[in-house]
């Protein structure tokens, strides 16, 4: 494999933007499961999934915009779910949790017509949905490249706001730290990791990346740095192993990062409760 990436430009292309997306993805993971939102890594790879339907559409059955990267419509499609999820929870106040389903069915739906405005799947498509490791392009490298520089920067600038945002709110606000704008920039970033990990893991698969790794690094960390730690090293081992084994053994990429994932998370539960069994107690 190491003479293959030596070799080929798109195996360099896949390994590179899966060692950026195993950082990222569950970097960002961290605050979305601490602050409860989840679900908004379906919602919004949903609404990803529009988008690039909607731009293989448009240049093929329009014949608009030959040659433009889907993934540029399906990241404004994702920015544009994250700020109406925003809109949402500010008009569902008392129900802020609606917002999500709201936008997931309306990604869905909005998906569904314009794949069958382009007659159906196609191949190109499907490689969205399930992630392609041939299909990730120079330009696409770079895209994720840009992203990462931009999302690690922010949370390194704003790491001491969202913590306190992902514990307490009320006394982030109360010590007047502007959660709301905060928490924008936050949405912000998971929409555009999300349209940026699509090559990789597929945009069906995406959250698992953001959520699998995490809650296996729940089982075994102390403390909210630790967790941000093991959640990366996970991602990292998930990305890296679902490659080597998808290059070996002619799998899907996508579906193999995640069941490397869900197999990490098993093996962290049962560590945890081995640990438990036969740990000493102190007292002792």
């Amino acid at each position: 494999m190491i003479q293959g990436i030596l070799q080929y430009e798109f195996l360099q292309n896949a390994f590179l933007t899966g060692v950026i997306i195993g950082i990222i993805a569950p970097l960002l993971g961290v605050f979305i499961v601490v602050r409860r939102l989840s679900l908004i890594a379906d919602a919004l790879s949903h609404v990803t999934l529009a988008g690039i339907a909607a731009s293989l559409f448009i240049e093929k059955k329009l014949m608009l915009f030959p040659g433009l990267n889907p993934m540029y419509l399906g990241m404004g499609f994702s920015v544009t779910g994250a700020l109406l999820i925003e809109r949402l929870r500010s008009v569902y106040k008392h129900y802020q949790e609606l917002a999500i389903p709201i936008i997931l069915s309306s990604g869905i739906g909005l998906g569904v017509i314009f794949i069958s405005l382009a007659d159906g799947f196609n191949t190109d498509l499907f490689s969205y949905l399930f992630g392609s490791v041939s299909a990730v392009s120079r330009t696409d490298l770079y895209i994720i490249i840009l992203i990462s520089i931009v999302v690690i920067s922010l949370i390194i600038l704003l790491y001491k706001e969202l913590f306190v945002l992902s514990f307490d709110e009320e006394h982030a606000k109360a010590a007047g730290i502007p959660s709301k704008r905060i928490h924008f920039i936050f949405i912000i970033m998971v929409a555009l990791v999300i349209a940026a990990s699509m090559r990789v893991v597929g945009i069906l698969l995406v959250s698992s990346l953001m959520t699998l790794p995490v809650a296996a690094s729940i089982r075994i960390a102390n403390g909210f740095k630790q967790t941000i730690f093991f959640s990366v090293l996970f991602g990292e081992i998930a990305v890296l192993g679902g490659l080597t084994l998808s290059y070996y053994l002619d799998l899907a990429p996508g579906g193999t990062i995640v069941m490397i994932s869900v197999l990490i998370l098993i093996i962290a539960i049962l560590f945890k409760q081995l640990y438990s069994r036969f740990s000493v107690p102190k007292s002792l």
